[in-house]
């Protein structure tokens, strides 16, 4: 459930390439959290989740075409998930290497 605040407390150097302005925070959500979990900090995280709940997150989440490993990893820990359920796992068992030593 998405929470009476009319903006998270999301530092703005997470958008760095985005007009903050312009971000529709409940439209924009997947875009929201794809730039929160592979560019913020705690902060911004705790925020994030305080706005969108654990629950939106972790229906979202999934659907999210790149996560860096690390964050993947947290977010199975977190949410209760594995690392299958993510899109973005799949595609990056899909892509072959470029070098086969």
């Amino acid at each position: 459930m998405i929470s009476a605040q009319v903006r998270p407390a999301i530092s703005p150097r997470v958008f760095w390439d985005t007009d903050v302005t312009t971000l529709d925070f409940e439209n924009d959500k997947l875009y929201v959290m794809d730039k929160v979990l592979n560019y913020g900090v705690w902060d911004d995280f705790v925020a994030m989740m305080k706005y969108y709940g654990k629950d939106m997150v972790k229906k979202e989440v999934v659907r999210l075409p790149y996560l860096k490993k690390d964050v993947l990893n947290f977010l199975c820990f977190y949410l209760g998930l594995q690392p299958a359920q993510f899109e973005c796992y799949t595609r990056r068992q899909l892509q072959e290497p470029h070098w086969d030593f």
